[in-house]
Order: structure tokens, then sequence, then C-alpha cells
């Protein structure tokens, strides 16, 4: 059957424009056609239809064109008919290749068909691909008479977000854009996508700017930012068209992005319900993209910290942690700008991306970078990092005051009296006169609260891999610097295999001072390192977490107080694989944010193909000299019945074991003893945080297990710091350590506190005491800042419970009694 008869009834109105030579070119294109699958597909030129045109002119190749339109059409207006035909596909993208002298009916009827909805809901870009191709060809005048085919495709396809991803939609918005009949906000809206939260933001808050006459033709170039890199062309077109009003929005809409989160949602079809989660759409993420390009040659102070934001917000995983990328398209962009920007200035913000984004290829691009500035200024990276950190303004002492106008080295910004008291509220008429120096010092005061955990997590870093320094490289990054001089000088420092002690300065001049008050001196170009407890002996260990206690000091991380992990008579056994933290139950969300925040990567399951291994994972960290630590993770059996196929709440943790640079296994013992550690060290965090036994409301065999058995490592060090602590406290008296549990004397019961878990058992028949915690516990001091908080929680139940008779809340006091 030809098409004019299998084109329906009320659509044949649609033919009236065409002559009788074009129904003749139907008739012989009907008459090879053969609907059929071929593999591969070929080309126009192998196919029937191909080998009929060879000799045809302009007219006959229109014609052929109008009939593959309206094959297709008709193909797809079937409710239940065949979905794809390959060799029917091959003539659209042939004849929108030629230049061909379209007549209007025909162009009207081109896009007629492809105004139409299909009628078995399957948009196909080909339909497109002709009308789309001509239209190209004419002017904005020309295209007047088509705009209402235009804009009824323009409302179906919108319905369907994976058709914003076409090159023909494109063009489609923004010659839309074009005839928006002069109103800004249509212009721009028809630009953007409803797809994501970010674009209907742009829509409703930013439209008529972005609309206006100076802004939309740069937002027009910004959609053609599809390549992965900008072109010297882009690149010097988007800054022709940069005016002040585009650029001002461009740097407001791009500070949005660090605010904007994923979008969650359950969609259900039939009987099959699934879980989307929408960051960005494609369509939005490469307009952001184009902002991000534009601000390449831009030379003003806000440009970089502003690209870090992005990198930042956008590298990370969904939820803000995990080792996928919110949007890798956003963040490679941020940070091909920053590596072509270059200078000192870009290191400190690549730090930050280096201390919270996991996603392997954005890390690569960082270091790529840092290496070429690094090679720029003869430093190593490493060097470079410390060298770049910024001081924000602060003075030796941590702090930068003007006007009375104080910003602490935390961040906070207050204001200090005439009197020199420090007071949390500044008052309106300070407010009001130093306006602009309080905006400033705001601002300053986010960048540093920004800098503040990069720079912890890159010391800890250093103390984990034994990196070294020269005494004087010590003094002027880490304990003259404002920032880094906070952590610093908490730390104690080790003379390569000589003495350590804590930092202290004595008539301007630096030294190491032990617990003893023995003073070293050292040189200049002596070499230290951070030191570490598994180099030293336990009496040597006990000395400094004694001397913290003693002197008040708090580390910014366990240093003195540091798990140490040393090879198990059973690991000797498995030889080339740890047990030791196998077979724990833990809060998948958790585990894998604790530990991509310190460097893993490809810990991802979930419930979408088993058969693949979506229910297997290899947790991996790169470690020093080319060595990789794995962890491996697993569901359990009802872990899809559990979750109702959603998200995964719960996994399994199974064998460590570790690789050298080629793949193959490394014998625990032919390991370096730090490295090792430390790896073992960032698996018992992971326990001690996520473990389903932590939960005050568990059961089962495992919860009972963990919640009241023997002590990790983690556990051990809180129970070595509460014996130094307890001495110290009001409740010292109620107080009795033993090797699992602090028992507090209370005047109603006698409570053990599982130094593990923080779970309590009340004597005398050990009944369960559930205590949701709701805090941080009480605000004493601790001789490090915790990971978790457990030490300070049970700290806060012991106050709690040694006076159980002043106790009010009701979920306490039923199980009391």
């Amino acid at each position: 059957m030809g098409v004019v008869d299998e084109l329906p009834a009320e659509h044949r109105a649609w033919l009236n424009g065409l002559d009788q030579a074009s129904l003749d070119v139907f008739a012989q294109l009907d008459a090879v056609y053969e609907y059929r699958y071929v593999s591969p597909q070929p080309t126009l030129a192998d196919t029937p239809m191909g080998k009929l045109a060879q000799d045809w002119g302009d007219a006959e190749w229109r014609a052929m064109g109008v009939w593959a339109q309206l094959r297709m059409h008709i193909l797809w207006q079937r409710q239940n008919g065949p979905g794809y035909c390959w060799i029917l596909m091959t003539v659209p993208t042939a004849v929108a290749r030629r230049k061909l002298g379209w007549t209007p009916a025909e162009i009207d009827l081109l896009w007629r068909t492809a105004a139409v909805p299909p009628g078995n809901a399957q948009q196909r870009e080909e339909l497109f691909k002709v009308p789309v191709a001509v239209l190209k060809r004419l002017s904005t005048a020309e295209r007047e008479p088509y705009l209402e085919h235009l804009r009824r495709a323009d409302t179906y396809l919108n319905e369907h977000e994976w058709t914003a991803k076409w090159s023909a939609r494109r063009f489609l918005d923004d010659v839309l854009s074009e005839h928006s009949g002069g109103d800004a906000a249509a212009s721009a809206k028809a630009l953007l996508t409803t797809h994501d939260e970010f674009a209907v933001l742009l829509a409703e808050e930013y439209a008529v700017r972005l609309g206006a006459a100076d802004v939309l033709p740069l937002l027009r170039h910004w959609t053609t930012a599809t390549s992965a890199r900008p072109s010297a062309k882009w690149l010097k077109q988007a800054a022709a068209l940069g005016t002040p009003d585009a650029v001002a929005v461009a740097r407001e809409v791009l500070g949005r992005i660090p605010a904007h989160r994923e979008k969650v949602e359950r969609r259900r079809h039939d009987d099959y319900e699934w879980t989307v989660i929408t960051y960005l759409h494609e369509r939005t993420a490469m307009i952001l993209r184009g902002m991000v390009w534009t601000c390449e040659p831009i030379d003003e102070p806000w440009v970089t910290p502003l690209l870090g934001d992005v990198a930042v917000a956008t590298g990370t995983g969904i939820g803000g942690a995990g080792a996928n990328a919110r949007s890798e398209l956003l963040a490679n962009a941020a940070i091909g700008v920053l590596a072509r920007r270059g200078g000192l200035e870009v290191v400190s913000q690549l730090a930050r991306v280096q201390a919270k984004v996991r996603k392997k290829t954005i890390l690569a691009g960082v270091t790529r970078t840092l290496d070429a500035v690094a090679v720029q200024t003869g430093l190593s990276p490493e060097q470079l990092l410390e060298r770049t950190v910024p001081t924000f303004g602060l003075g030796p002492d941590g702090t930068r005051t003007e006007h009375g106008l104080r910003l602490g080295i935390d961040g906070v910004v207050d204001f200090v009296d005439p009197a020199g008291k420090i007071r949390k509220t500044i008052p309106k008429a300070v407010r009001e006169e130093h306006a602009e120096l309080l905006a400033e010092i705001k601002a300053t005061a986010k960048e540093l609260k920004k800098a503040l955990p990069a720079e912890r997590f890159r010391i800890e870093r250093a103390l984990a891999t034994e990196r070294q320094w020269r005494w004087h490289e010590v003094c002027e990054f880490y304990l003259d610097h404002p920032i880094t001089g906070q952590y610093g000088r908490s730390l104690i420092w080790e003379v390569l295999q000589g003495p350590s002690g804590l930092p202290v300065q004595v008539d301007g001049v630096w030294e190491l001072t032990d617990p003893a008050g023995h003073r070293i001196q050292p040189r200049p170009e002596t070499p230290v390192h951070i030191w570490h407890p598994i180099s030293h002996t336990m009496d040597e260990v006990r000395t400094w977490r004694d001397h913290l206690i003693e002197t008040g000091l708090r580390q910014p991380f366990k240093q003195a107080f540091r798990e140490v992990y040393l090879l198990t008579p059973a690991e000797e056994e498995t030889r080339d694989h740890s047990r030791r933290f196998t077979g724990h139950l833990l809060r998948y969300g958790q585990a894998k944010a604790l530990l991509t925040e310190r460097g893993w990567t490809g810990m991802s399951l979930g419930h979408w193909g088993w058969e693949y291994g979506s229910d297997q994972a290899d947790a991996t960290k790169a470690l020093p000299g080319g060595r990789t630590a794995h962890w491996d993770f697993h569901l359990d059996e009802g872990s899809a019945e559990r979750d109702n196929v959603g998200t995964v709440s719960i996994c399994v943790s199974g064998h460590l074991r570790f690789t050298d640079d080629r793949g193959a296994t490394i014998p625990l013992a032919q390991l370096d003893p730090l490295a090792l550690s430390e790896a073992l060290r960032d698996a018992d965090l992971a326990v001690g945080v996520a473990s389903t036994g932590l939960d005050p409301e568990g059961t089962g065999e495992y919860w009972q297990s963990y919640g009241f058995g023997d002590l990790p490592e983690t556990a051990q060090i809180r129970r070595d710091a509460l014996t130094r602590l307890l001495p110290r406290l009001a409740i010292a008296d109620r107080c009795t350590l033993t090797d699992r549990f602090l028992h507090v004397r209370g005047d109603l019961r006698t409570y053990k506190i599982h130094l593990g878990s923080g779970n309590i058992l009340m004597e005398p028949n050990d009944a369960y005491l559930c205590i949701v915690s709701r805090g941080s516990g009480d605000q004493l001091f601790l001789p490090f800042e915790e990971n978790g908080g457990m030490l300070s929680i049970i700290l806060s139940k012991a106050f709690l419970l040694a006076a159980d008779t002043a106790i009010t809340d009701p979920s306490i006091t039923r199980q009391l009694t």
C-alpha cells in the first residue's frame, strides 16, 4: 500500500500543496520500500531508495524527503505498530545534508507532520531532521509562517525530558526565543528546560534579566557550550557579548549553585516503582558551563573563589558525599577554567576540591593542574599547596579587627567594644557606618570556613604518609601561619630519628619541648615529620597522652591518641587478607560518606541489577608507593525486600586486602606498617560510626554482639582517654572503668555504658536502657577532635545517669522504674 493511501483521512489535506510529479516520486519509492530490520545499518546509497535516487534532481530529492517524513509519521502513529525501520531512517539524514530549494507548501507539510505527537509516544529525533535543516536555511522573516507548527511541536516535546537533549530541540527553542515578540521573560524561558529545580529557579527569578536585550545574545551563546572545553572562537565571542549586566547575572546565578540540592522522587508505572534523582538536566548544565567558561578572561578577585565553589558543589556526590559527582560536566568546566587561568591563586581552591571530591576523573584533572602550576614554580604539588594557604587578613593571633569588627580563626564575626570586651551582637551604628567593611568581612569569613577543613584534611594526610619537611619550612608554613598554625602548634613534631616535642616560641624563635620540659632546638635545615605513635613504645605514647590531658591541649585530630593497628595472629595466618572488620552490618549511606571523605572510592551498591553485580562493591584507596587498599562490601539476601528495591540502607563488610601497581595481591607482612595501620583505622572508624549495632533501639544477634561485645581499637583508645579524664570530672567518685564498660552509680540504679557502642545496661539484671542522643554531649575538654563524637556522648550519658533522680524525660524514667 502506498504512503498516500496509508495516510489517515484527516491528514489527506496535507497533500494539497504537492504537484503530480511529487506524487509520482512517492509511487516509485513505495514500489521499492520494504519495512524490515537490517544490520548493520546501511547508508542511503545501499538501499533501494538510494539506488533509485542516483540520477534524481532537486525536485525528486525534495519529494523523497517529504515521502520519508510521511512514512515516519504513519509508522509512529500506529499505537501497537513497529517502532523503527533502519532502511527508512537513512533518508532523513541524507536529505538534510543537501541544499534544496524547498517550496512553502513542502515546508508547511514537513512541519505539520513533525508537530503531531506520535500515537505510540515514541518521540524520534529523525522526524525533525529534515524540517529543522530546512528552517536553518531561512531568514528570521521567512520562518514566520511556520511558527505555529513550531509551538505545537515544542509543547508536546516539553512533556518528555529526554527530548531536551536533541540538537533539533535546541534549535527549536532558539527560534522560539528569537520570535518571542520582544517579551524578555518569554525569550529566556524558551531556552530553559523545566526538568530540574535549578532551571525552574532560573525561569522564575532570572528570566527577565536573562532575556534583556544586552544579556539574551550571551544566553543564546551559553546554550552552545556543548563541547568538553571551549574553543578560542567560542571564548572570543563570549568576551564580545559579555556586557556588565550579562556578567553580573552569570556571577549571581553561579553563586546559587552551592546551595542547590538534588531532587529525589519516587515514580510509578503500573506495578513498577523506582527512584529518580535529579540535580541538573543536561541542558541546564550546558548553560551553566557556558557561564563558567565566560569567567575565564574576567580579571576580578571574585572569579577564582566562585569557580572553586562551583567545582566543590558539583564535584561532590549526591547528598554531598560519595565517589560520584552531582555534575561532572560542570565540575570539570570549573576546574578547566581554573587550570587555564593558572597562577598560585587557584591552588587553594583546588585544595578544597581535593579535600571534598572523590570522583577519580575530577581529581585527575585537579592533579594535572597542580602538577602544571608546580612545574611553573619549581615546587612539588604538596609544597605548592602549603605555600598558597591564604591568611584571610588574620594576624599572628588568628584574628582581624577593624573598627571594632572582629573576625576570628573559627570564622565567627563579632564586635570588640572600646573596653576590649568581645560581644556577639554588632551595634546598629557600626553596622550602618561600616556596612561595606562588614559585608567584606562576612564574605571573608565564609571563605575561611571553607578553607579550614581542607587544611585539616591535608595535614592529617601528611601524618598518615610520613611526609618530611625542613624545620624552617615547618616554622614558616605550619607554625607562623595564622590558618595552618592553629593546627601545627598543637601537634607533636619529631626530628627525623631524633627527639620529639610540641612547638614553643622562645624569644621569637620556634623550639620543641618534650613532656619533661626539655628544649629541642632544631636547625633550619633539620629534617622533621609529624610524630606518629606507631613508631614509638607504649611508654612514650602514654607519656604524651598524659601530657595532653595535664596541659589541656586539644589536637585537631587524633595524634597522641591515634589508634595503631599491628598484624594479629589471625592475619598472619590468613596471610594476604584481613578479616578483622568482616561481617559488620553498616548503614550504607553513612559508611559510604565517611569512607569517601577519607579517600576511598568505588563503594557503590544498589538493587538495580544483582545479576550484574550491583549487590557487591570493591571500595579502594590509593596508598603511597603505588599500593591500593581494597575493602569488599555486599548486600544481604533480605536487602531488596527491606529497602523495597529502593535506596540501599544496610550493607555488609567483607575482607580487606592490598594490591601493588600491577594489581597483584600483597602479603600483609610485606606492607609498610604505617600504611596498613592507617587503612585498618579507616575501616574501624567506618564500623564505629556506621554500625547498626549503635542503634539505641536495635535488636538481633549482631546488635547484641556489637553493642556489648569486645572493644575494637577505636573503643580501646576511648577507654584510654577516659582513664585519664575521669579523675578530673565532678562525677569521678560515681564512676568505675572496667574492660568494656564505664560503670556509673546513680541514686536509683547503677549503669554500665559500653565503651564501643554507648549502649547502656542497668544493674542488677542487665536490663537494657534506651537513651536516644539528641546532640553531641556536654562541652567537656577532650584531647582531640572526634570522628563520630562517641566519647562525648558516653560522658554526656554518664553525667545524666549520675544524677538519675533529676531526670524528667518520661521515655527514660519509665525504663528506670
